[in-house]
């Protein structure tokens, strides 16, 4: 390092020395990066950040190539001046007349106003012409529309499938639908094949290895063999036809709206956005093909199964305002619930550690590696042996309210998951799983969700063998049954009413299944299937968002019916 210091400061003194006591030159170009030599005239004093050149700290000045510039006067003649590169100024030539090295220092833009140079200073590039602007501002337009459209999707999307109503269930036409993703640094040299029996699991090897061979699984958007080797970057595209998954056909009724935001009441079996085995039978979805409702932002989610409200931003601004409120917890949320056994008196405030077991399955636990949650119960009422309890979340963890009440021993009454004996004989109640190791909890959960989808997995269902015309009713649900022996049980309350219609008019479902619209495709495994439609049972679970409240806004929705059967005053809560 002082070696270099050293150097340094010797090649300063020696640029320097050139610069001053530079010889008369002759041509331009002997030393072409300091061409402002070639000026005729005197050149005037400089003064640079160091100060001017009597005052100069030889030992730390450093001049640049692009420091220097040439300062002509009128009527000179430059042989030559365009191939000059354009720089500052210099100190006086002793050769200089008197009259010319007394002038002060002149600074860039006062000798240009002095000669009329039509020579400019070095500046940021810029776009070469008005077309290269254009262009410029248009890609970045063109950005910011994608951003505005990235919540929602294409019109083209929207209209791959319509709906039917069904034995009150929402159901959606069998639709071809083309899944494409990049190739994952995991899959880089293993066979396709491997891949997707491993990682997409939504069908049998059987059907990805026919697709393969039909060229429906595609890559590069080239048929490829059952052996081919994935590589960098490859785009990996595979035609299905879609079922899917039916829901209530409970309206979803509109809360509040403006200009910036939309507060829905969700019903529960519907999921907020595109997931699993739901793409169309979704809450964004059904609020752009029925309410016209498009390109929304999700602000916060429920859980699949759970109802009440759900707050969507229609401006990226109101978005983000109300987003900042819940993640700074500056919002009061409400919830009510119906819980096993009589929830003790007085409030009951939990404060578990939350850690997510499997991300890909969705399931959490309580765990002192997991992260701080807080939310106060209160008993409000009683339903036979059950109570219905007010949650308050303090915090918002994922599954929070359900999880802490597993803790507590009085998990939510018809839930699916946390209040299972896969959690042990206790269901999990003060952490106790049973002795097992989160490991084996995983592994006994998806193999219970063959029997059981509540996981929302995008697993193969276990089905009958029994098959029909392809032209039916093709909707994939829980376990099937046969319908000759078994009806599914569906209350009124899930008829559809004519209050979507009527709020938009914009695309009604069919009030019945209509043949025409449906498609088949010989290779699909389930358009061969019957399943039973899901009962009520299957629909709901007895957790509802009540209110929220935060800075300049409150929402409140009508309480759900399995709240409303006890003599609850809701005023006084």
């Amino acid at each position: 390092m002082r070696f270099l210091r050293q150097f340094r400061g010797v090649l300063r003194l020696r640029c320097l020395d050139i610069l001053v006591n530079r010889p008369p030159i002759k041509n331009n170009k002997q030393f072409s990066w300091l061409s402002t030599m070639q000026s005729p005239k005197l050149l005037r004093n400089a003064q640079t950040q160091h100060g001017d050149a009597s005052s100069v700290d030889v030992e730390n000045i450093f001049l640049h190539r692009h420091m220097l510039s040439t300062n002509p006067t009128s009527g000179g003649n430059l042989p030559d001046r365009e191939d000059s590169p354009k720089c500052v100024w210099f100190p006086d030539d002793q050769d200089g007349g008197p009259a010319e090295s007394k002038d002060p220092p002149t600074s860039i833009s006062e000798e240009k106003s002095e000669t009329q140079s039509k020579e400019v200073l070095p500046e940021k590039r810029k776009a070469s012409s008005t077309d290269d602007e254009g262009y410029v501002k248009k890609v970045k337009l063109d950005a910011n529309g994608l951003k505005t459209k990235r919540p929602g999707f294409s019109d083209e999307r929207y209209d791959e499938t319509s709906y039917y109503f069904e034995n009150g269930l929402r159901k959606v036409y069998p639709y071809f639908f083309t899944f494409t993703t990049f190739a994952k640094g995991r899959w880089v040299d293993e066979k396709i094949l491997d891949v997707f029996v491993r990682e997409f699991r939504a069908a049998p090897p059987e059907e990805y290895e026919r697709s393969l061979e039909a060229g429906k699984l595609t890559v590069n958007s080239e048929k490829v063999p059952k052996d081919y080797r994935i590589k960098h970057n490859d785009l990996l595209a595979n035609v299905v036809h879609r079922h899917e998954v039916p829901v209530t056909s409970q309206p979803i009724k509109i809360v509040y709206m403006d200009k910036d935001i939309v507060v829905v009441n969700k019903p529960a079996s519907i999921p907020v956005h595109p997931c699993g085995r739901y793409r169309h039978n979704t809450v964004v979805f059904i609020l752009a093909k029925e309410h016209n409702l498009k390109n929304l932002r999700t602000i916060h989610r429920l859980d699949r199964l759970t109802s009440g409200l759900l707050l969507f931003g229609r401006t990226a601004e109101k978005a983000r305002e109300l987003e900042l409120q819940i993640r700074t917890r500056q919002v009061q949320k409400e919830y009510v619930c119906r819980v096993e056994g009589r929830f003790p008196d007085g409030i009951v405030e939990c404060n578990e550690k939350i850690d997510v077991v499997s991300y890909k399955i969705g399931v959490c636990k309580v765990s002192p590696k997991g992260k701080d949650c807080k939310t106060t119960f209160k008993r409000i009422g009683e339903v036979g042996s059950d109570s219905i309890v007010l949650c308050k979340p303090l915090t918002g963890r994922m599954h929070q309210i359900r999880v802490h009440l597993q803790y507590l021993g009085y998990p939510i009454s018809n839930d699916p998951l946390y209040n299972h004996e896969v959690f042990g004989p206790l269901k999990g109640r003060g952490g106790d799983i049973g002795g097992i190791s989160e490991e084996q909890l995983i592994s006994n959960l998806i193999s219970i969700h063959n029997a059981e989808t509540w996981l929302g997995l995008e697993e193969d269902q276990i089905v009958s063998g029994e098959i029909k015309d392809a032209a039916a009713s093709t909707s994939v649900v829980e376990n099937p049954i046969n319908r000759e022996t078994e009806k599914p049980v569906i209350s009124q309350n899930l008829e559809p009413s004519n209050e979507i219609a009527t709020q938009t008019c914009y695309e009604e479902p069919d009030r019945s299944f209509d043949s025409k619209k449906a498609t088949s495709d010989p290779q699909c495994s389930e358009c061969k299937l019957n399943y039973r439609d899901p009962g009520t049972k299957d629909l709901i679970m007895y957790l509802h968002a009540w209110k929220y409240k935060g800075i300049g806004w409150e929402y409140e929705t009508e309480l759900p019916d399995w709240a409303c059967n006890s003599n609850i005053d809701y005023d006084q809560v």
